[in-house]
Parts: C-alpha cells; sequence; structure tokens
C-alpha cells in the first residue's frame, strides 16, 4: 500500500508538470530521438493522461486489487526506460529528461536511467503482488479480483 502512495504521488506529480509545459512536451520527447512532430504531441497526450489516471488511482484506492493501473504503471514505466536507454545507448544529448515537464529537470544521465530501471523494479513487484494476490483469492474461493459477487 505505501509503495502505491509514493508512486501514485510521483506520478501525478510528475502528470501535473507535463500539463503544466504540454506545449513544450512534443519538443522534449524529440530530444531522445525517437518521435517528432504529431507523433510526439499523441505520445505527450498519452504519458500525462496514464500517469495521471494511475496515480490517481493510486493515490485514492491504494489498496485496490485492480491490475488496470498496475499495468498502465508498468507501460509507462517501460516507455520512459526505453526512451531514455535508446538515447543514452546512442550518445543523444537530452537536456531535459522530461519526467517533470519543464520542472525540475534534469539533463539524460546514468543517474536518469538508474531512476527508470528502479521504476521498472517498482512495476515487477506490483505486478507480482498483483498476481499473486489474485492467485491467493481465486485458490480461496473468492472472485476474481475486478468482479463482484453477485447477490441473489
Amino acid at each position: 500500500m505505501v509503495l502505491r502512495l509514493v508512486l501514485g504521488f510521483v506520478f501525478t506529480a510528475m502528470a501535473v508538470g507535463q500539463l503544466a509545459s504540454v506545449a513544450a512536451m512534443p519538443d522534449i520527447l524529440g530530444a531522445y530521438g525517437l518521435v517528432h512532430g504529431a507523433a510526439a504531441a499523441v505520445l505527450a497526450v498519452a504519458l500525462i493522461v496514464v500517469e495521471l489516471v494511475c496515480g490517481v488511482w493510486f493515490l485514492s484506492r491504494p489498496r485496490s486489487r485492480a491490475l488496470a493501473p498496475v499495468w498502465m504503471y508498468t507501460a509507462v514505466a517501460v516507455v520512459w526506460a526505453m526512451l531514455a536507454g535508446q538515447a543514452f545507448a546512442r550518445g543523444l544529448t537530452v537536456d531535459n529528461c522530461g519526467c517533470f515537464g519543464n520542472y525540475l529537470t534534469q539533463s539524460l544521465s546514468w543517474f536518469v536511467l538508474v531512476q527508470d530501471a528502479l521504476l521498472l523494479v517498482y512495476a515487477a513487484v506490483l505486478l507480482r503482488t498483483a498476481y499473486r494476490v489474485d492467485g491467493a483469492a481465486r485458490s480461496a474461493g473468492d472472485a476474481p479480483a475486478g468482479r463482484r459477487a453477485q447477490l441473489p
């Protein structure tokens, strides 16, 4: 539960910072060398929306057994890690990683890669916990996660 609250706060803060910098986000993402123009704008909007939904979900329902926010978190963590990893490997200069839009800027470095790796570790922990809890509920005869028992 504590991990979900912390990650909910981080993702909500990321989304708010990016939303406040929405006009700059396509250029920030373009610096990673994979997307430009309309594709960068679409990616920016997708990241902001998913981060906000996931962050608010984790903050408002930290004990939820729903898999949707866990998979949303995992998808965003994979996208940021992929962007950073490939840009770092190609030796690209990225002055602003964009995690918080134009706020709390960091240049792409090994430190950002470590942060992205931690996001992936947390994703693995969330996924493992979610499936372990779901499996335990099923073996105990409970309704599957996300479904409510129907009353007669």
